[in-house]
């Protein structure tokens, strides 16, 4: 089990704290983890792109010219898809593109992307995040005092109104708290801030 240092928000040492390495100290699954974020894109998209085949659009109800005599190739309607007007031949219509994962490869890609975190020193941990003020120039001095650069995601252990209104206005900054935590949100981000709290309710439900 590998400690890490325990900052508050003025970078000072304050502790150390132990990983559980079930959790956080795992040989990632690149496999799984490609197909957990594989499933959380899917589940992104709408899936109601449609287009209209020969059945669909209007007009072309009569032969557009007799079949023998006129030199030209036969045609049997003008809404065929290789007419200017005719319908889409093989056009996407809308679908879902939901794809399923059981549970024990969701925690695993849970687990890979959290030591993925861990291994590329890319985690910061702080005793808490219960800040004054509401003001996004504060929020931003911290971030800048933990040395934290790139896009980040912060993760507590509880949510207040001065940590939603403080970041909420940092395009660069997500915050969630720990048992909404995904593998999408984790890999996507430079950067990971979390709460001793938050740790360990994540210890306790992935362990």
């Amino acid at each position: 089990m590998s400690k890490l240092s325990v900052l508050n928000i003025k970078g000072e040492k304050v502790s150390e704290i132990t990983l559980n390495k079930e959790v956080f100290e795992i040989t990632p699954n690149d496999a799984v983890l490609f197909d957990a974020i594989v499933l959380a894109r899917n589940s992104m998209r709408q899936g109601t792109a449609s287009t209209k085949t020969r059945a669909e659009v209007s007009g072309g109800g009569r032969k557009p010219w007799r079949q023998k005599g006129t030199g030209r190739a036969r045609q049997g309607s003008t809404r065929a898809p290789h007419w200017y007007h005719g319908g889409i031949a093989f056009g996407p219509k809308p679908r879902s593109y939901a794809t399923k994962m059981n549970r024990k490869e969701r925690r695993l890609a849970l687990k890979s992307a959290l030591s993925y975190k861990v291994l590329d020193k890319c985690m910061t941990v702080v005793d808490n995040l219960n800040i004054e003020t509401n003001k996004t120039k504060d929020m931003k001095n911290i971030l800048e005092t933990l040395k934290v650069n790139g896009k980040t995601l912060i993760v507590a252990d509880e949510l207040n109104d001065n940590l939603i209104l403080a970041t909420r206005n940092l395009p660069n900054v997500l915050l969630l708290a720990a048992d909404e935590i995904n593998v999408l949100d984790i890999v996507s981000v430079d950067n990971m801030i979390i709460t001793t709290g938050a740790v360990k309710q994540i210890e306790e439900v992935l362990a």
